[in-house]
């Protein structure tokens, strides 16, 4: 096995999203490059409901895929398929924009600390314009691969023999949450050609064999070359996202909640927006 070596390790930086949600951007709107096929992840938390109850009301995706995952809190979303409910702690909402969709994204307020990750997954030039799609994932669907001190759970790809519950997806991306005791090592098999990050949020560790810098929650690191990853949990233990899939290498066109290949593309999806077309049947 060849262990993979840190590539960078991203910071991220405090926005405000929506109405006026108060979140930690680890990437997103900068080098699409360096987490291709991936565009934005976004870590949302707080136990101040005042920092999240606003919401993200409705708005268009197009060209892209959205997947939330709501650590613990509720988040109630509606679409302009007819789709509606909650998503609820351990839950997943997986959206797959395509040709056009229009929704809404509103925090419940929580007892405790609201958290959650929402990532943008990017789709390649031949299904940018594929129909929409939509599905809610309980947390009993995901499987868990449980080895010496760790245990992951799996969201979505395959694992040994498990799979996980969001199948037929489009670029067929690894989304994982892992989590590892005080002090454990582990190595976890990857594949080559993926683009591989890592995103802590409890505890903290190392994720080269080298051990050369330790990553901490709000932090992601970028994992290039090989086919395994070496994992190190602190005396705090570790619990980290696991997210992987294999670059696309298409241009990307990119303005708020749309993402093409061509800013021709970006200019007819804005003006389908504004004349009351975007959505297809």
């Amino acid at each position: 096995m060849k262990y993979r070596k840190i590539k960078a390790v991203i910071e991220g930086d405090f926005v405000m999203e929506g109405a006026g949600v108060r979140l930690k951007r680890i990437f997103g709107f900068g080098d699409t490059e360096l987490t291709d096929p991936f565009l934005l992840l976004d870590n949302f938390g707080s136990d101040r409901a005042e920092d999240y109850v606003a919401g993200f009301p409705w708005h268009p995706h197009r060209g892209i895929e959205t997947i939330t995952y709501m650590i613990e809190g509720t988040v109630e979303h509606k679409d302009s398929m007819g789709n509606a409910g909650v998503i609820g702690s351990g839950q997943v909402q997986w959206m797959t924009a395509g040709s056009g969709i229009v929704h809404q994204e509103m925090p419940q307020i929580y007892e405790g600390t609201m958290r959650g990750f929402q990532l943008w997954a990017n789709l390649p030039r031949k299904d940018k314009m594929t129909r929409p799609r939509y599905r809610d994932i309980h947390a009993d669907a995901m499987p868990e691969v449980k080895g010496k001190g760790y245990k992951l759970k799996i969201i979505c790809g395959e694992y040994g023999d498990a799979r996980g519950p969001a199948q037929d997806i489009i670029i067929k991306p690894w989304f994982f949450d892992v989590k590892a005791e005080a002090g454990a090592e582990f190595s976890l098999k990857v594949r080559p050609e993926d683009n591989l990050l890592c995103c802590v949020f409890e505890g903290g560790g190392y994720f080269d064999k080298e051990k050369t810098k330790v990553i901490k929650p709000g932090q992601l690191a970028v994992l290039e070359g090989g086919d395994g990853l070496a994992c190190s949990a602190s005396k705090e233990g570790l619990r980290f996202m696991l997210i992987a899939g294999k670059p696309l290498k298409e241009p990307v066109a990119w303005r708020g909640p749309i993402v093409m290949n061509t800013e021709a593309e970006l200019r007819t999806a804005f003006e389908e927006y504004e004349n009351g077309t975007f959505i297809k049947k």
